[in-house]
């Protein structure tokens, strides 16, 4: 019988479990992926490509009415990976990113055009890296 270590919680803020897609901006490349779960600090989310820890990062989703406790916003968030958990062949690689900025954009924003972003085991169409 073994016994599993105590692990203390250090998460400040609310976690919410929302599948929602965003478009990863990272240098000149822009990646399509979805987000597994969000954070007013920090966004775990899945991607085609596995990024370097410390890689600044520009995130744009659109927040739920669910945590806006509003109606629903876009909003572009600025930060740099924490770590990338590369998987094999044919699945997302996991991405946990810091958050240091967000910004809600106005309705008159464009959607940034990215291919669909599906769950892992999916066969994504149009989800490769786009030129921006």
């Amino acid at each position: 019988m073994s016994a599993e270590p105590v692990r203390m919680e250090r998460r400040a803020g609310q976690r919410f479990e929302v599948n929602l897609p965003v478009s990863i901006q990272v240098g000149d490349r822009t990646l399509a992926g979805f987000t597994q779960d969000v954070s007013a600090r920090g966004v775990f989310l899945y991607a085609e490509a596995a990024l370097p820890e410390g890689t600044p990062v520009e995130l744009t989703f659109t927040m739920p009415s669910e945590i806006t406790l509003a109606e629903s916003m876009r909003v572009r968030c600025c930060g740099r990976v924490l770590r990338s958990l590369a998987c094999g062949a044919g699945q997302k690689n996991g991405i946990a990113v810091h958050l240091g900025s967000y910004e809600y954009l106005p309705e008159c924003h464009p959607a940034p055009e990215v291919g669909r972003a599906l769950p892992q085991d999916s066969t994504p169409e149009g989800s490769e890296a786009i030129s921006r």
